[in-house]
């Protein structure tokens, strides 16, 4: 098939790009990458966009509250001129997320392609539990969502790191706030105030348990990486040093956004 000159892989990466400092939407984009991978669990599920599908289960999960209508929308556009004539929508999601956190100010990721698209909404796991991490629970249960994955202590925290950019938001989740002072800034300051700001236990108008300094907040799984030693040791190593946290975090990210997949390749 031929494609014309505007189909190339660097105008998808200027239109992304042009996308997401225009609307400021990078936090969203990693978060739709995130769920369309998370629901790995070491046994089935992988990347394959079925959260798009109507009657897909994917669509329908509290945890993925928002990316449907919201994500999906803001990247219609570039999904209408590039899908499938350059790229799936499944590769489309991976690459948006890894543009978003270069723009934001972090790694530059490394990127493989060749995931399927899920056809049809039968496609899609069936639930989130034991997939995605639920916000109310403590390090036995992120644990018990990281570890069959492949995912150790040091990895599962440099993952949680990606909280430095982004909110919560009532109407989708339940809990209310920005995780950082910057929420457009991919950097460690999520360890960093982890760490140095003095948390207040309180209670959204949706009855959600959350815990506020100021302008931000933290949610109950992002306190218990202080609350469990062997996690608060690598928060302590990736508040101290950026470009050790984006280190692991590069590569425990490569790997969740490959979990599942079979036959990746390094050119579109």
């Amino acid at each position: 098939m031929k494609i014309c000159r505007c189909l190339t892989y660097e105008f998808l990466l200027e239109d992304l790009e042009k996308l997401i400092r225009h609307k400021n939407c990078g936090p969203i984009l990693i978060r739709l990458s995130w769920h369309d991978a998370g629901v790995f669990n070491g046994v089935d599920g992988c990347p394959n966009a079925a959260m798009r599908l109507k009657g897909a289960a994917e669509r329908e999960m509290n945890a993925n509250a928002g990316l449907p209508q919201i994500a999906l929308n803001l990247l219609q556009p570039i999904t209408a001129k590039y899908v499938p004539r350059l790229i799936s929508h499944a590769d489309l999601w991976v690459v948006a997320a890894n543009v978003a956190i270069k723009v934001m100010g972090g790694p530059t990721i490394t990127t493989r392609y060749g995931r399927t698209d899920a056809s049809h909404g039968g496609e899609s796991v069936s639930s989130a539990s034991g997939r995605l991490p639920e916000a109310d629970k403590d390090a036995s249960h992120l644990r018990s969502i990281f570890n069959p994955k492949g995912f150790d202590d040091k990895e599962m925290v440099a993952l949680s790191g990606a909280h430095t950019v982004g909110s919560c938001h009532l109407d989708r989740s339940g809990y209310e706030g920005d995780w950082t002072d910057q929420k457009l800034k991919f950097d460690n300051s999520y360890f960093k105030d982890l760490l140095n700001k003095q948390w207040q236990e309180e209670t959204t108008s949706k009855g959600k348990k959350q815990f506020r300094c100021g302008s931000t907040m933290m949610l109950p799984t992002d306190m218990a990486l202080l609350n469990d030693p062997l996690l608060k040791r690598y928060v302590l190593e990736f508040a101290e040093d950026e470009n050790l946290w984006f280190s692991e975090f590069s590569k425990a990210w490569i790997r969740l956004q490959e979990s599942g997949c079979q036959e990746l390749r390094d050119i579109l």
